[in-house]
């Protein structure tokens, strides 16, 4: 083959080469919402379904956030094989305040606020330690969303809010929105009827993964069946 030929068949494959990286979906930046609420990151007919069930207030949850952010985002998802599922398993009302917020707005936003509750966690877990009686009583007075404002304002998750590009009158409404309670509320009814008992808590195809509470034991069984 001589040069001219070479050079024509080298431009080709790199024609083609570029024709399908365009063409590969971008499946860190899919995010489909589900009828029940819940936000899944990756490709939405993936044959590896995992579902988290987490809750705020959990430092095992922002362990996993930690721990399996890099390779579910560099050798899982990318792949379109894996998808991931955020469900709720609500422990308590400050829980219940930050996954109202993290659910707030459109769909695309979930995860980056997700991330924000669980790797500054130790922060707002530290201002929680060091309440006062009068701001615990203000979490419990009036009715559930005086509750939530009031945690959301004493625990900064308000000012966290409005640096994530939100306005007082959105972060307010989501505070507000007994619907979204309700289908949060669901998530946990959903997490007890399987069995589980702790977060973070896993099912793979809509199966319990029993035993399974660390990016550590969940990545080998992902691993195996791809």
């Amino acid at each position: 083959m001589n040069l001219r030929f070479r050079l024509i068949a080298f431009l080709l494959l790199a024609d083609l080469a570029t024709a399908l990286s365009a063409a590969a979906p971008n499946w860190l930046a899919t995010v489909t919402l589900t009828p029940a609420g819940s936000h899944v990151m990756g490709n939405p007919a993936a044959p590896l379904k995992v579902t988290a069930y987490v809750s705020y207030t959990c430092p095992h949850c922002a362990h996993f956030e930690v721990e399996s952010d890099q390779p579910l985002k560099t050798q899982f998802i990318p792949t379109g094989k894996v998808s991931l599922e955020i469900k709720h398993l609500l422990r308590d009302p400050i829980d219940a305040t930050a996954a109202q917020l993290a659910n707030c707005g459109p769909k695309e936003k979930f995860f980056g606020n997700h991330a924000m509750f669980m790797r500054s966690q130790d922060q707002w877990i530290a201002v929680l330690g060091n309440s006062t009686e009068a701001q615990r009583q203000r979490w419990s007075a009036g009715d559930h969303t005086a509750q939530r404002k009031a945690i959301a304002a004493d625990l900064h998750f308000t000012e966290m809010m409005l640096k994530r590009g939100y306005t007082r009158p959105q972060i307010d409404a989501c505070l507000a929105d007994e619907a979204m309670a309700h289908r949060l509320a669901a998530h946990t009814a959903e997490a007890l009827k399987l069995g589980f008992e702790g977060t973070p808590a896993f099912s793979l195809n809509g199966t319990a993964l029993f035993g399974t509470n660390s990016w550590g034991t969940l990545e080998p069984q992902l691993r195996a069946r791809m």
